[in-house]
């Protein structure tokens, strides 16, 4: 069984884009949230192994969902995934407890080398 993971953003495209970026690796999308509130409320039913959370969704904002996830689960790995790349979106992240931020565009390796640094303790 692969590494679950939740997706939150509100775009269709990207979520097929990462699931292309995912085949023949031992990630598997767990779950689609197209905004913030789902993912915190599917979080306990879907435990996923990681999050990745885009910054600009419609109603609550990657950042504020991230930081709700994390306050209510302090072992949660989320990986912003984002094309607002501005230092104070990334210092927030970070101080928000997030893992990594990974910018749009994706590329391949460089989204793979961050999920495998956050994961780097799970079993595959």
């Amino acid at each position: 069984m692969g590494k679950r993971i939740m997706v939150v953003d509100d775009s269709r495209a990207f979520a097929r884009q990462l699931k292309s970026m995912l085949e023949d690796t031992d990630y598997e999308i767990a779950a689609y949230c197209a905004d913030g509130a789902t993912a915190i409320d599917l979080y306990d039913e879907v435990q996923p192994d990681l999050v990745t959370m885009d910054i600009l969704m419609p109603g609550m904002d990657g950042l504020d969902a991230a930081r709700i996830l994390i306050e209510d689960h302090p072992d949660a790995r989320v990986v912003m995934v984002s094309s607002l790349a501005y230092d104070e979106s990334i210092d927030e992240a970070q101080a928000i407890g997030t893992k990594a931020f990974v910018y749009k565009p994706l590329e391949r390796e460089r989204l793979l080398s961050a999920l495998d640094d956050v994961t780097v303790d799970l079993q595959p």
